[in-house]
């Protein structure tokens, strides 16, 4: 069962119950991101994550680790491009308590100087780790190549300039703008009663203030550069952009059965080519991501450096030969089905449930229908993956990556 429900002051909850369970999961989502930050703030929304679980007016950053523990409960977050979310799980017998630990830490983190002062050299230091990550690195770079310095194209973790200057007063006229009433909803999945979340939500979020309604435009302008980076290391690793389907667009799951026909799967073009064949990569494969302005079709392979070229010619041998549409009906229907299993595995995990109801509804202002979608991918046809295909290789806006021992980009 699957229920839902606005708040007056705007919040949106959506409850889906799964009987049977004994756990909860529920998150908090926002819709605010990389995406929306200006590039003196370019950062900010990973670090106000970071920072909410540093104290509140009542429990300081061990009484919140501490007190989710003694319940058994876990407790994260994370920061994405266009989302920031905050979610627990727990048995479902301790589910109030878990939420309202979530509710605290979201409501009334008082972002202590000396937590602050701690928590920027934490997070200098996860730039520091992402930088010593070589494929993070690649797929950094290649959004930057493909986005530009803006928008889609930032790194979530900002500079380390902005870091370093991030202030109390930043955050919280940050937080006045984005975290209000009417860009947050609460997901819940699991055995919790539709009464028993719909009280906790109310009790604790009732009051949470709307905004202004003013809202940020993300302007997109694909770059299509070829960037690399000199790194001192064993492998070059390749990142390759083309321009996708946005969220929602009709094709939408043409392409991801493209895509699994592509490189999404161990049965793939470039997993069995440039992989199983020829013995170039220890990892390739090709990804999709999709926002509400904008979509990328990535490659990514790490390779050789002494036969990177010959890795980065097999990678484009396999995506000519899908833009030659020389593609059976045999992949086609594999790629379905392995659409609709992956729809299916996420029926039976609370986790999944949350964020699939969650971001449904904060990124369309609809409610997840799955026999809808179920119903959607199988009316797919071959044909509508054909039309994919023409939609997904414009070489006009390609972008590339290089991270290695390369003096110049691919």
């Amino acid at each position: 069962m699957v229920h839902y429900k606005q708040l007056d002051n705007g919040i949106r909850l959506i409850v889906k119950q799964m009987s049977g369970l004994l756990s909860v999961s529920m998150g908090i989502l926002v819709g605010t991101g990389a995406c929306v930050e200006t590039d003196d703030e370019d950062g900010i929304s990973h670090f106000i994550e970071h920072m909410m679980f540093k104290g509140t007016e009542k429990r300081t950053a061990f009484e919140i680790s501490d007190a989710m523990d003694a319940i058994g409960a876990q407790v994260n977050a994370f920061t994405a491009k266009d989302m920031t979310c905050y979610y627990a799980k727990s048995t479902s017998d301790h589910a109030a308590e878990a939420f309202e630990i979530l509710s605290d830490l979201f409501l009334h983190s008082t972002f202590p100087e000396d937590e602050m002062k701690r928590e920027k050299g934490v997070v200098l230091e996860e730039i520091a780790m992402n930088e010593d990550t070589p494929d993070d690195t690649c797929l950094d770079l290649l959004a930057k190549a493909f986005f530009g310095d803006s928008n889609y194209g930032r790194n979530i973790l900002g500079p380390r300039k902005n870091v370093r200057a991030f202030s109390v007063e930043n955050i919280r006229a940050y937080m006045g703008e984005r975290y209000t009433a009417e860009n947050i909803v609460i997901s819940m999945a699991g055995n919790i009663s539709i009464e028993e979340a719909q009280r906790l939500v109310e009790k604790y979020f009732s009051s949470v203030p709307r905004g202004s309604g003013a809202k940020r435009v993300v302007e997109v302008r694909l770059q299509s550069r070829n960037l690399h980076r000199h790194k001192d290391i064993e492998q070059v690793h390749i990142g390759i952009a083309y321009p996708s389907m946005k969220r929602y667009e009709p094709l939408s799951d043409a392409t991801l059965i493209m895509n699994a026909v592509l490189g999404g799967s161990m049965s793939s073009r470039l997993f069995q080519e440039v992989r199983e064949k020829r013995g170039l990569a220890y990892t390739v494969y090709s990804y999709l991501t999709s926002y509400k302005d904008t979509g990328a079709l990535g490659i990514y392979a790490g390779v050789n450096a002494d036969n990177y070229m010959r890795s980065a010619e097999a990678i484009f041998d396999c995506i000519e030969d899908v833009k030659k549409k020389n593609v059976t009906e045999y992949e086609f229907r594999r790629g379905k089905e392995q659409l609709l299993s992956s729809q299916i595995f996420a029926q039976e995990n609370t986790s999944s449930q949350m964020m699939l109801y969650g971001k449904e509804l904060l990124y369309s202002g609809k409610i997840y229908d799955f026999e809808e979608r179920v119903k959607k991918i199988t009316a797919v046809t071959y044909s509508d993956m054909l039309q994919a295909i023409e939609y997904n290789f414009d070489d006009r806006y390609r972008a590339t990556s290089l991270v290695g021992k390369v003096d110049k980009p691919l």
